[in-house]
Parts: structure tokens; C-alpha cells; sequence
């Protein structure tokens, strides 16, 4: 029996299952072309659409929650196999050359022979996602160990197009409204508005990489009542406009 390689594609269809804990022997690009992947790390949370990537190097814990169907197209690499990323695990924007040479390279898996080129391929390709970490955008998603503060996240979460108050959310958790405010500020370090607000914007760069969505269906989506307001909010959050964000994507810079 044949060695397995020493990088190699793991790129399967994965139908919704209970959360998953898994920890890898292998450094681990993990990256999805269809759906999106809801990982923690260490107590952070990320949503993972195929705007973005994380960078899990070998034997750390994670769990992965797929709540929707999910393509998987990752890289898993034995350790060292790139130096330039860190020895940590880290969550980055993909651009368009990076998501192009990850799909490029999808039959070339652990358990059949690869094409000569294959090797600098995969290097080139895990040197420049790592070029990307340095000009991403931080989209850990808010998390808490209380379950009521959870359950009030989770709320917000899921009822992004709607007029949200935070009466309303504090109810939904169980929580009275001070009692709510109170919880964000201690463990969230922040009000429960600019919570709403940080996952408004999470929110919005992963509908941003899907290029054929209109934005203004995007701010309705994510809860602004005017193009202009969502412009201004997602400027102040990423350095650039919506469109400006989506250009970034689509051009791989």
C-alpha cells in the first residue's frame, strides 16, 4: 500500500450531522465551495462561507457544526509542509485565485496517484493563502459559556431581517432586558447593539462572496432599512464599501 501524499485534497459532499469534534494529525486548510462551516476553536466561533478559510494546524481540537449541505474542498498537509503560516489557527478571506487553485487541485486526494506537478502546486497554493492572513477582516462570531446569553446570540442570529430590540431578544433568552445588557457588557465586552451590529457584519461578508446576489437584497437580509445605511455600517466595520469588499473577492486581491 501506497504512502499517502504529503499534502493532499479532501473534497467531499457532507449532508447536515450533529456537531462534530475532530483534531487532525496533519496540518489542516479547511475550506468549503458550497455551504458554510461552523467552527470553533479554543471557545471562538467563525462561519466559514467559501469567502473565507481557517488555518488549523495538526492536533488541534476543533468542533465543526454542518447545519446545511456542505462541498468540502481542504488541504491537509503534514506538518511544516508551509512555514509561512503561524503556529496557531487563524480564520482569513479567500480570494479568487486561492479558491480557484483549491478547486483546481480537488481529485488530487489521499488515496489516488497525483500528477507530477502536484506537489509545487499544493505549496503554491498553501503560500498563498498564507499571503492573505495579513489583510483580512477579524468575523469570530460573539460566544459565551452561559446558555442564556447564548441563546440571546443565537436569537439575533437567526432574526437579522427583522426590526430587532433588545426587549424582544431578552425575552426570547429568558432574561430580562438589564439583566441582558449587563451579560453582553461582562462577557461579551461590548452592548448587545453592537453585537447586533458585529453580526449583522459577519453576516454581510459571507453573502458578499456570492457575487450574483444584489446588495441591496444583502443589507434587507441583514436588517438595514436603506442601502445607505448598511453602506456606511459595513464601511466602518471593513475599511472599504460593500462593493468594494465583493471587488476584492472577485479579483483576488
Amino acid at each position: 500500500m501506497n504512502a499517502e501524499p504529503d499534502a493532499y485534497c479532501f473534497f467531499r459532499d457532507i449532508e447536515p450531522q450533529p456537531p462534530l469534534k475532530l483534531a487532525f494529525e496533519r496540518d489542516y486548510l479547511l475550506h468549503a465551495v458550497k455551504g458554510a462551516l461552523d467552527v470553533i476553536i479554543d471557545d471562538r466561533r467563525w462561519l466559514l462561507p467559501p469567502s473565507f478559510a481557517a488555518w488549523v494546524p495538526a492536533t488541534t481540537p476543533l468542533e465543526v457544526v454542518i447545519r446545511r449541505p456542505v462541498i468540502s474542498c481542504s488541504i491537509l498537509s503534514v506538518p511544516g509542509y508551509c512555514t509561512l503560516f503561524p503556529n496557531h489557527p487563524v480564520v482569513f478571506q479567500m480570494s479568487t485565485l486561492a479558491r480557484e487553485m483549491v478547486q483546481h487541485c480537488r481529485h488530487w486526494g489521499s488515496d489516488k496517484p497525483h500528477p507530477a506537478e502536484a506537489d509545487v502546486f499544493f505549496r503554491a497554493l498553501l503560500n498563498t493563502c498564507a499571503g492573505l492572513i495579513g489583510t483580512s477582516i477579524e468575523v469570530a462570531r460573539p460566544s459565551s459559556d452561559d446558555p442564556r446569553l447564548m441563546k440571546a446570540i443565537a436569537y439575533t442570529e437567526d432574526h437579522l431581517d427583522e426590526g430587532l430590540e433588545a426587549a424582544t431578544v431578552a425575552d426570547a433568552a429568558g432574561l430580562s432586558e438589564r439583566s441582558m445588557q449587563r451579560k453582553f457588557a461582562d462577557e461579551i465586552g461590548e452592548t448587545w447593539s453592537q453585537t447586533l451590529t458585529r453580526i449583522r457584519m459577519i453576516k454581510a461578508v459571507e453573502l458578499l462572496g456570492e457575487k450574483d446576489l444584489p446588495i441591496i437584497q444583502i443589507a434587507t437580509a441583514c436588517g438595514f432599512a436603506s442601502l445607505s445605511a448598511f453602506n456606511r455600517a459595513f464601511k466602518n466595520f471593513a475599511g472599504v464599501t460593500p462593493t468594494g469588499f465583493r471587488k476584492q473577492l472577485l479579483i483576488g486581491s
